[in-house]
């Protein structure tokens, strides 16, 4: 095999554009994407500052990698959830990789955010650990780039993750999520009493055209250190499944996945955020002040308010009653 450019050995092979490439060809080829990326869905313009979100693996720190070698101001972010060495694993990948490449990076720990970690808070909220832990991250990405003053939300979901979320919502008809489902989800503004306030960051993709494997090779011929092992809490999640059953059809015809994910932002999506159930009103959340919907008796809560304070209060409930001793006669 060789490369589509140079005609040299390729080291990779896409099949979905049915093309080999070098090394260098290769590492252009990813780079182009991305910048195609940006400027197709008008994601960013160089003058923003951007704030990654980084988890230690493989697809987040390519971007950070990528982004960087492009000169954008980005500085990367990461969030300790507290899963034991994983996390801390997934950690140190990040800072060996910041370190490295003299570049920024923000760490914060969710037991000093708000007092519980991943699995505590699976077993005090009774739900599944990634569900749990996909609000948790939303919620503090979110956060933390209206608090340090970021322009842009940039995460590495990229082309495998979008579609398996398409397939997942199509196969359930979630037809609120197939509205929200986007390489770009713009900033939200509220106005209240005291003027308009920003309570949510615009959100970017900017992988959605690079496969899983795509990211891993460049990893490996950046020499990218990431953490290779997956989340020990991932076990029997729906969206590993999906993934499955979808690279069984790319393989027996490769460009599936961009063919389903590219035509339904093309074809369906404007059919699905126009729909009625997302025309709702908004407001602040009375716990913290992210936006979240307007109820018509008592105060309005965000999920991951209600979460905490569900976990919290089982939390207390399971304390053992303190003993009262009994005064000395």
């Amino acid at each position: 095999m060789k490369c589509k450019v140079c005609r040299q050995h390729a080291v990779i092979d896409v099949r979905r554009h049915n093309a080999g490439f070098c090394r260098t060809h290769f590492l252009d080829h990813i780079s182009n994407q991305v910048v195609r990326t940006i400027k197709e869905f008008k994601m960013f313009g160089p003058d923003d500052r951007l704030l990654v979100a980084v988890s230690g693996g493989k697809d987040s720190l390519a971007l950070w990698d990528v982004l960087v070698d492009l000169g954008y101001d980005v500085t990367g972010f990461y969030l300790d959830l507290g899963i034991g060495g994983y996390s801390t694993r997934s950690k140190d990948a990040c800072i060996r990789y910041a370190d490295g490449k003299g570049a920024k990076l923000i760490v914060r720990n969710l037991r000093d955010e708000h007092g519980y970690t991943v699995p505590e808070l699976s077993k005090l909220a009774r739900r599944a650990p990634c569900s749990g832990c996909g609000l948790n991250k939303r919620y503090e990405f979110n956060r933390a780039a209206l608090e340090e003053g970021f322009d842009i939300l940039i995460t590495g979901h990229n082309l495998d993750d979008e579609v398996a979320t398409l397939f997942g919502n199509v196969l359930h008809w979630n037809t609120d999520m197939l509205g929200r489902q986007a390489p770009v989800l713009q900033e939200r503004i509220l106005t209240a009493g005291h003027g308009a306030q920003k309570v949510m960051v615009k959100k970017v993709k900017p992988l959605v055209k690079i496969a899983e494997r795509e990211t891993a090779a460049y990893a490996l011929l950046k020499g990218i250190d990431y953490v290779v092992e997956e989340c020990p809490m991932v076990e029997g999640n729906t969206q590993h499944k999906y993934k499955e059953a979808l690279t069984l059809l790319e393989e027996a015809s490769p460009g599936t996945k961009s063919q389903m994910y590219f035509g339904f932002l093309k074809k369906a999506a404007p059919r699905f955020a126009a729909a009625p159930e997302d025309d709702v009103e908004l407001t602040a959340c009375a716990g913290c002040g992210a936006v979240t919907i307007e109820v018509e008796t008592g105060e309005p809560m965000c999920s991951f308010c209600k979460m905490k304070a569900l976990a919290h209060r089982r939390r207390a409930d399971s304390l053992p009653a303190p003993s009262i001793r009994k005064p000395r006669t």
